[in-house]
C-alpha cells in the first residue's frame, strides 16, 4: 500500500454519494449549462478521476460491491433483490478495525436482515425496500417489471411542491449535519468515517420550483446521439426498451427537454445538499484534517440513444464522478486512468493505515486496489482496467464490460459481442466486434473478460437464486409473514437536552452544547476589583 507520506495520522473520511449522477450532467465534467457551484468549487480543490466506473449499472449492486471492494457475481450480487450477506466485510468494517468510528446517513440499499454491515450508528432509514420483493424472472422475458418501471417519469417530468425523494433528502441532509455538528463539539480520540447517501438525482424527474427556475427551458440541450430505431438496437438493448415500456409510450422533443431539465433541477437541489455538508465541514474545521470524496453508484442515459434510466454498459449509464479532496495534503489534479468503485475500499484503507499502529489486512481477495499510487504519481495507470456487470431486471442474461486503454468490450451471454473504441468513436456508435482488423484486440480483451467469470455458470448461479428467492416471496405473500428488514432508526434524546433528577444542570448541559466550547471562568476570577 501507498498512502501520501505527509499524513502523520489516520484523517477522518467523509464519504458523499449521489443516486443515478451521470457525469455527462456535471460541470466538472464539461457540461456547459447545468449549475452545480458547490460540486464545482469540490472538485476545483480535488483530485478528479476523468474515467471512474461503477462495477454494475443498478443500484444495490453497485453498493455491495463498492462496499465490500468485490466484483458484484463474486459475491452474488445480481440484482436489487440480492441479499448482501453479513459474512461479507465492508469497508465500515475494516475501517472500524482500523479504530474508526463509522456511520451511515441516507440510501445504501441493504438487501437481508443485516442492516449495518459495518457500520456503528445508522441515521436514517432507507428509502426502498430492504427484502426480496425486486427480484427479476428471466423466465417472463425483459416485460417482467418487478419496480414497475416506465416512461411516466419521462412524460410526467416538470417542477413539484414535494415528492418523496425531497422528504429523504431532506431528512439526510439534517442528520449528517447534525452528525457533524455533535462530531465537532465532543471530538472523539478515534478518527470517523462518516458516509451520507442522497437518492437525488434519481428518477422521477422532478425538482422544486426554484430550483427549476435555474434554467430557460428553451435552453435545455438536448441528447448528443438521437433514438435509434428498434430495429437497429443491439439485442440488450431492445430488452430494456421493452423492459421500459417504451414501446407502450409515444415520447416526444418536449418529454425529453421537460425530463432533461428537470434533472439538472435535481443535480442542482443536491448540490445544495452537499454544500450544506460541506460548508458545515468547514465552519467547525473539521475539514482540515477530513478526506472528502465524492461518488455517485452509478449514471443515467438521459435520453442518449433514445435510452433512460441505466442497466447497460454505454458511457451515461456506467461511468460515475469521483472526486478526493484534502486541504493541504492532496494537491488538485485530474486523472486519465480506469479506476472504479471496487478501489475505494483499498483506498480507504491506505490513508487509514497512516499514523496507525494497529494493522488492518483484507481477509478476502479484493478486486480494487488503492488509488494513491495514481494520485501520488508513482503510478501512471496505463494497465489498469475496469470490469463492471450486470444480470439485474430488464434483461434475461448475465453480462459483463471490460475498459482497457481505448477500447470497451461488452458480453452477454447468449449474444453477439460488442466493441467500441472510445478514442475514436465516443459515442459508442461504431460495433467494432467481428471486423477482421479488430481480431487480435477483441480476442485478448474477451480472454480477460472469461478469466474470472464463466457465463453459462453464472448464467446458471442467476437463475437458482431468482427461483429462490420468488419462491420465498410467494411463501412470505401467502403466509402474511413476509420479513420486513426495513432499517428503523432510534435517536437518543436523553443526552442532547436538559432532563430532570440525576442529569447534569442546565447549565452544564447548555455549555457543552456550545461550539466552539468556552471553558468555564471561576466565580472569583471573574469578579470586578476596579474597587
Amino acid at each position: 500500500m501507498s498512502a501520501p507520506t505527509n499524513l502523520t495520522k489516520s484523517p477522518n473520511i467523509v464519504f458523499i454519494m449521489a443516486d443515478q449522477l451521470s457525469v455527462s450532467a456535471m460541470p466538472s465534467y464539461g457540461h456547459p449549462l447545468v449549475k452545480t457551484p458547490n460540486l464545482t468549487a469540490l472538485a476545483q480543490r480535488s483530485v478528479v478521476f476523468d474515467s471512474a466506473y461503477c462495477n454494475f449499472p443498478i443500484c444495490a449492486p453497485s453498493r455491495f460491491s463498492m462496499l465490500s471492494g468485490r466484483l458484484p457475481h463474486s459475491i452474488e450480487a445480481y440484482d436489487n433483490a440480492s441479499e448482501f450477506p453479513a459474512a461479507i466485510p465492508t469497508m465500515a468494517h475494516y475501517l472500524r478495525h482500523a479504530g474508526y468510528h463509522t456511520i451511515l446517513c441516507g440510501k445504501m440499499h441493504f438487501i437481508g436482515p443485516d442492516q449495518l454491515h459495518g457500520f456503528e450508528e445508522r441515521l436514517t432509514t432507507d428509502i426502498y425496500p430492504s427484502d426480496f420483493a425486486w427480484t427479476p424472472d428471466w423466465r417472463r422475458g425483459p416485460s417482467h417489471r418487478p419496480t414497475g418501471v416506465s416512461m411516466r417519469p419521462v412524460v410526467e417530468a416538470g417542477p413539484c411542491i414535494r415528492s418523496m425523494q425531497i422528504d429523504y433528502d431532506d431528512e439526510v441532509e439534517y442528520h449528517a449535519v447534525q452528525r457533524i455538528y455533535d462530531l465537532a463539539r465532543a471530538p472523539e480520540q478515534q478518527p470517523f468515517f462518516l458516509t451520507i447517501s442522497y437518492t437525488h438525482p434519481h428518477p422521477p424527474f422532478v425538482a422544486p420550483q426554484r430550483h427549476w427556475d435555474l434554467y430557460r427551458h428553451e435552453e435545455i440541450d438536448m441528447p448528443r446521439v438521437a433514438e435509434i430505431p428498434y430495429d437497429k438496437l443491439d439485442e440488450h438493448s431492445r430488452w430494456l426498451y421493452v423492459a421500459h415500456a417504451q414501446d407502450q409510450y409515444a415520447i416526444s422533443q418536449e418529454h425529453v427537454r421537460q425530463a432533461r431539465h428537470a434533472y439538472y433541477a435535481m443535480v442542482s437541489y443536491v448540490d445544495e445538499k452537499i454544500g450544506s455538508v460541506l460548508n458545515t465541514l468547514r465552519e467547525t474545521g473539521l475539514d482540515q484534517n477530513t478526506l472528502i470524496v465524492f461518488s455517485g453508484d452509478h449514471g443515467e442515459m438521459l435520453g442518449e440513444r433514445g435510452m433512460w434510466f441505466k442497466q447497460c454498459f454505454f458511457e451515461n449509464s456506467v461511468r460515475v464522478p469521483l472526486m478526493f479532496s484534502m486541504p493541504g495534503r492532496l494537491t488538485p489534479s485530474r486523472i486519465g486512468a480506469h479506476v472504479s468503485l471496487v478501489d475505494l475500499l483499498p483506498t480507504f484503507l491506505d490513508l487509514a493505515s497512516q499514523g496507525n499502529a494497529r494493522s488492518t489486512q483484507p481477509v478476502d481477495h479484493l478486486d480494487g486496489s488503492s488509488l494513491f499510487p495514481l494520485i501520488d504519481g508513482k503510478e501512471d495507470g496505463a494497465s489498469r482496467e475496469v470490469i463492471s456487470e450486470y444480470s439485474s431486471e430488464g434483461v434475461c442474461a448475465a453480462s459483463r464490460m471490460v475498459r482497457s486503454g481505448r477500447y470497451k468490450y461488452i458480453y452477454t451471454y447468449g449474444l453477439p459481442a460488442m466493441l467500441f473504441d472510445l478514442e475514436a468513436d465516443p459515442l459508442e456508435l461504431d460495433n467494432l466486434s467481428g471486423q477482421n482488423d479488430m481480431a487480435e484486440i477483441e480476442q485478448r480483451m474477451h480472454e480477460r473478460l472469461i478469466s474470472d467469470w464463466d457465463p453459462a455458470l453464472i448464467h446458471e448461479r442467476i437463475l437458482s437464486s431468482q427461483k429462490r428467492r420468488l419462491f420465498l416471496a410467494e411463501v412470505g405473500s401467502l403466509s402474511g409473514m413476509y420479513p420486513n428488514w426495513a432499517y428503523q432508526p432510534f435517536t437518543d434524546q436523553s443526552k442532547r437536552f436538559i432532563r430532570g433528577s440525576g442529569s447534569a444542570g442546565p447549565t452544564s448541559v447548555k455549555a457543552r452544547a456550545r461550539f466552539p466550547y468556552v471553558e468555564p471562568v471561576p466565580p472569583d476570577q471573574n469578579q470586578d476589583k476596579s474597587s
